[in-house]
């Protein structure tokens, strides 16, 4: 009796079913792909809530964790610019997934968009996942990947893609519905580094900053000071802060053109203290702040 007992757990899905081992480069990716793999997926991140993914320096303990990975699951678009030195240094020999594979990327800002240091994103914005559609492709392509590596939890994967994307389809509709109360001549942000640009080209906002694409980008002099006189001319209401980034330069921004803190943003990082400790939280948050600055 106790051997037929002991072989009936032994079979049963909840004691045979071993979790695949899931490395993600930060915490929005990281976030995405657990609410899809659920119960079936154990996901790590590489860069953490309020960690900043454009300075990240892969330590070898992060090394260690990709090398015993079955997957890793990266933004793409040029986000992750030490990736591929990373998965080299780790002998990473499994599926590498790259979520905004299907997205169709806006341009770089002219100015500011090259870095140093291996992480020039090169013409295109990395930042994609400010817009809930493509998100959406995010879903399916962290999907897919997670059905290679476990071809047993394709159904259960793509259910729970489907249950997300109906989710993301609503936020979306949300936030639109949300800003139509705004005229678009008062859609108009300041904030640290050109991070919003998938949010802007869908709900029609203007969004200004002294850095680039990249929170590595260094804002010149110049720069500041023709930035400060255009937040003058064209009446912006408020700064925003980033939950990763260095506030010393917003604050003089607002200082010089006598403009108040609006409140903070989440652009590159979910956040550690539950406010923005998920993608649809971090999203929300966003336009709420935002609206209530313009309104």
């Amino acid at each position: 009796m106790r051997k037929f007992i002991a072989a009936t757990l032994l079979l049963s899905p909840l004691f045979a079913m071993a979790k695949v081992p899931v490395v993600a480069s930060f915490s929005i990716v990281a976030d995405i792909t657990r609410e899809l793999g659920g119960e079936r997926v154990e996901v790590q991140s590489l860069v953490g809530p309020d960690q900043d993914a454009h300075v990240f320096q892969p330590a070898p303990a992060d090394v260690k964790k990709l090398a015993a990975a079955k997957v890793f699951v990266v933004s793409g678009l040029g986000f992750e610019g030490w990736m591929p030195r990373m998965s080299r240094a780790a002998g990473f020999k499994g599926l590498t997934v790259t979520a905004a594979a299907k997205v169709k990327p806006l341009a770089a800002a002219e100015e500011g968009h090259h870095e140093q240091d291996g992480h020039d994103h090169g013409s295109v914005d990395p930042h994609a996942w400010h817009n809930p559609q493509n998100v959406m492709l995010y879903a399916d392509a962290i999907a897919d990947g997670l059905a290679k590596a476990d071809p047993a939890g394709a159904g259960y994967f793509r259910q729970r893609a489907d249950a997300y994307k109906t989710k993301l389809k609503a936020l979306d509709a949300w936030a639109a519905q949300q800003f139509a109360t705004v005229p678009v001549a008062k859609r108009k942000v300041l904030t640290s580094h050109e991070a919003f640009g998938y949010l802007a080209a869908r709900y029609q906002i203007r969004f200004m900053a002294p850095q680039g694409i990249s929170t590595e980008a260094e804002a010149s002099a110049k720069a500041v000071a023709r930035l400060i006189q255009q937040v003058k001319k064209e009446q912006v209401k408020a700064i925003f802060f980033e939950n990763m980034a260095d506030k010393r330069l917003l604050q003089q921004l607002s200082n010089e053109a006598g403009v108040k803190v609006g409140g903070k943003l989440y652009a590159d990082a979910l956040s550690s203290d539950g406010k923005a400790s998920s993608y649809v939280q971090l999203f929300r948050s966003n336009v709420e702040t935002l609206l209530s600055a313009m309104r």
